[in-house]
């Protein structure tokens, strides 16, 4: 199976990776990805008491912990600079076929 390969301005191939997921448990909320990511694909998202997903600026919900989540993963470039400043290994990368 080839996957889908570019060049970089001097000819070398280069393959993207997109993201795919980003662990829950694995993520720590901190922010670096979002602020990496110049086509806002995530999103912070606060987790409950009920370990259930909320709005983490809703000063009605008690915020146990944030992560950040896929919102648009669609519009990932596959460039990497995400994964690169990850502390946690948190997110999941692929290749997809050409």
């Amino acid at each position: 199976m080839s996957l889908r390969t570019f060049s970089t301005r001097d000819g070398s191939p280069w393959v993207p990776k997109y993201l795919t997921a980003i662990s829950d448990e694995l993520c720590i909320g901190c922010g670096r990805c979002f602020k990496v990511c110049t086509q806002a694909v995530m999103k912070l998202m606060g987790i409950n008491e009920d370990d259930e997903m909320c709005d983490p600026f809703d000063d009605s919900e008690e915020i146990v912990r944030k992560v950040m989540t896929m919102d648009k993963g669609g519009s990932c470039i596959g460039c990497g600079s995400c994964n690169a400043v990850c502390g946690t290994n948190a997110q999941t990368h692929e290749a997809v076929p050409a």
